[in-house]
């Protein structure tokens, strides 16, 4: 059988191989957003034209004052001065917004985009990779690309607008200034390109490392008591702080080529503004140019200096935003090894007979867990699942939702391959009570309701009660509102028990999944868990996985399993006087517990 492989953290591929492919998959989430991108895109241009109005004028007002001196061409100068800047403002205040909604928006559509392909993968997928690293490409991954989808998408094609419209007017203003301006242009763009390719990797890099230290942190937080019953604090602060420190390591090594990449283009810029005004300086003084003059084209020298200086920006945040989207589209490009039926058969009603025919499993390399499993259960029978520890049990029913997939023979539900079915309909007719039961961190109510979101009230209470979970839900100040706490921490696990049961009530299932349902329990809890899932089972085709024998003697019939294979069939006491492995595992347990 194919498992979904692990994600690759440490992956040095050529990074600059799918550049533009996965730049343009980013573009593409911002496509239902290029309506504001294009007002925010024109409000820059118009921003930019009140930018580049401002030069002129000063140098104008200069030449007036300093030159003319004539007052009222002085005094009509300031209100369009002051209209100017009033212009710039709003339309850097609209271009802002627009853009900030349109990165705020990307994001969220890219990270439900992620979350809900996660949620479709299969269990194979999460049993080979930390919850801590898909959890990082969840937020800090896609973080990063917010730049990129947003403000980087305006200014990429803003900017060269603005830098172009600058250099005509510097042309314009004076050839031989700018000229000796566009001296530093090809080597600063040769450095930046070779620096930037150099961000992109350590980019990656860093994002590879955040992910092991946030892997590692969740599974130490999750297993907290255990960490401090061994008193093992120092050994995982140590491994916690080992993992921080090579992310440190990176992140120095990128901000140190970030921190070299920016000043040295802009001292490159800057040199060039120097010997602007050295050479500016004899114009002037040889009357070729006038002071205004000069002040203006120093300014316009500042707009170049500043376009060229955030399209530097631009392509650093590019290249690491392209080092955290490789990671986001590893994990979007990697698809369930469940495959969906093209055309799904629908059963009006499932009647919940299950027929296992030749079933041979197997986890990749590892051998076959189950070898050639013949099996039927009819409607409403009650089948025990029972064997050594290791024998199959779990990954037997396993199969009937298909958490995965059989490597040989089929199981049917009523005459029909499992896999002829839509997966959510299979699924919407089975419900299963593990042996830790999970709840989600929001209210009882919510967790019952999760059995079936739209039902009342009035049929949670009546669930609740069915479940016996009724009198200790009462016994809490706020009923059915408690909050349980992260995996239902506030409760007890029989209380956690009985709202699973609840749960699975409501839902209405025609088959049911009891994974050792009740082993982890104390007497008292066992027995109020154990009547509840006693109602539960009416009526319903159950499989029950009892670690307990004595929970499963009124089962209609007892499958016996050892290493893959069934090697008894029978009711409890048939087994019993056959004298096999039932009954050696049934006296075991006897012996162990001192009674029956």
């Amino acid at each position: 059988m194919f498992r979904s492989p692990p994600l690759s953290p440490g992956s040095r591929q050529p990074l600059n191989r799918n550049s533009f492919r996965q730049l343009s998959r980013l573009l593409a989430y911002a496509r239902p957003y290029m309506g504001g991108l294009v007002v925010a895109g024109i409000a820059s241009l118009i921003s930019t034209a009140f930018n580049l109005l401002f030069p002129q004028l000063v140098g104008r007002l200069i030449d007036v004052s300093f030159l003319e001196a004539n007052l009222d061409q002085l005094n009509r100068i300031l209100p369009i001065l002051l209209g100017v800047f009033a212009g710039q403002a709003i339309f850097s205040g609209i271009q802002n917004y627009l853009i900030a909604r349109t990165g705020e928006s990307v994001v969220a559509e890219l990270r439900k985009s992620l979350f809900r392909h996660l949620l479709g993968l299969s269990s194979s997928f999460f049993e080979n990779n930390r919850t801590g690293d898909i959890t990082s490409r969840l937020t800090s991954d896609i973080s990063t690309v917010q730049s990129v989808v947003s403000t980087t998408l305006v200014q990429v094609f803003t900017l060269p607008i603005v830098l172009l419209g600058t250099l005509a007017i510097l042309f314009f203003t004076n050839w031989k200034l700018t000229l000796l301006i566009l001296s530093v242009v090809p080597p600063v763009a040769l450095i930046a390109r070779f620096l930037g390719r150099q961000i992109r990797q350590m980019s990656k890099a860093f994002q590879d490392q955040v992910a092991h230290a946030n892997a590692h942190a969740e599974e130490t937080i999750s297993g907290v008591r255990v960490v401090q019953s061994f008193t093992a604090e120092n050994v995982e602060t140590t491994r916690y702080g080992e993992l921080i420190q090579a992310s440190l390591k990176v992140a120095l090594q990128r901000a140190r080529m970030s921190a070299f990449l920016g000043p040295m283009i802009f001292f490159s810029i800057f040199a060039a503004l120097a010997l602007v005004l050295w050479y500016g300086g004899r114009l002037v003084a040889l009357k070729e140019i006038s002071p205004g003059e000069l002040l203006t084209f120093v300014l316009y020298t500042f707009n170049i200096a500043g376009t060229v200086g955030t399209l530097t920006s631009i392509f650093a945040q590019v290249q690491s935003a392209l080092g955290a989207s490789s990671r986001i589209f590893e994990l979007l490009d990697t698809h369930t090894d469940l495959k969906e039926s093209e055309r799904p058969v629908s059963l009006s009603r499932a009647e919940g007979r299950v027929k296992f025919e030749q079933v041979q499993f197997g986890y990749g390399d590892r051998g076959h867990v189950l070898e050639n499993i013949n099996l039927q259960a009819d409607p409403g029978e009650v089948v025990a699942i029972v064997g050594p520890s290791g024998s199959g049990k779990s990954t037997l029913v396993s199969l009937i939702p298909r958490f995965y997939d059989v490597t040989a023979g089929r199981i049917t539900l009523d005459g029909v391959d499992l896999r002829d079915l839509s997966l959510e309909e299979l699924r919407a007719h089975i419900a299963i009570v593990p042996q830790e039961t999970l709840l989600f961190s929001g209210t009882i109510a919510d967790n019952i309701l999760y059995g079936r979101p739209g039902a009342t009230e009035k049929e949670v209470r009546e669930a609740a009660q069915a479940a016996n979970a009724h009198e200790f839900i009462g016994r809490f100040p706020e009923g059915f509102q408690t909050v349980v706490g992260e995996r239902g921490v506030k409760l007890s696990g029989g209380q956690r028990q009985r709202i699973a049961i609840a749960r699975a009530l409501l839902k209405n299932p025609r088959l049911l999944i009891l994974d050792e349902a009740t082993s982890s329990l104390d007497s008292e809890s066992e027995s109020l868990v154990q009547e509840a899932l006693n109602t539960l089972m009416q009526g319903r085709t159950t499989f029950v996985i009892a670690h307990r024998l004595s929970t499963i003697r009124s089962a209609d019939r007892i499958v016996v399993l050892d290493q893959g294979r069934i090697v008894e069939e029978g009711r409890h006491e048939a087994l019993l006087a056959k004298g096999g492995l039932y009954r050696d595992l049934y006296e075991l347990q006897f012996r162990n517990n001192g009674q029956e």
